[in-house]
């Protein structure tokens, strides 16, 4: 198992966005996250094809804290079901890993 996620976080507003990554950075859930442009989503819900503007949120964090973000993103998310996924780093710069392991709370 990795002990490395990043997460891919999607929101209604730019301003959602970036309260969610402000809050996560100050609780030290994450150790950074990058915003991605307004971009399109079309998705099944409720039994019928959607489509919206959405912005997306890539955060990298240890797959320990995935609950705990999970539950500081529904806090301030203002989606029924928001989209919250991590995907495992296999590897990476061991540098980059460091810095990202210290920068991150221990206290899981």
């Amino acid at each position: 198992m990795t002990e490395y996620v990043v997460l891919i976080i999607s929101a209604s507003s730019e301003s959602e966005s970036e309260e969610i990554i402000s809050t996560l950075l100050n609780k030290r859930l994450i150790a950074c996250a990058n915003l991605s442009p307004k971009t399109t989503s079309s998705y099944w819900w409720k039994g019928s094809i959607e489509k919206a503007d959405e912005f997306i949120i890539t955060a990298k964090t240890r797959l320990s804290l995935v609950g705990k973000i999970t539950e500081e993103v529904k806090i301030i998310h203002s989606y029924e079901v928001p989209e919250i996924i991590a995907l495992p780093v296999l590897d990476g710069s061991r540098d980059y890993l460091d810095w990202l392991n210290d920068e991150i709370t221990s206290d899981e």
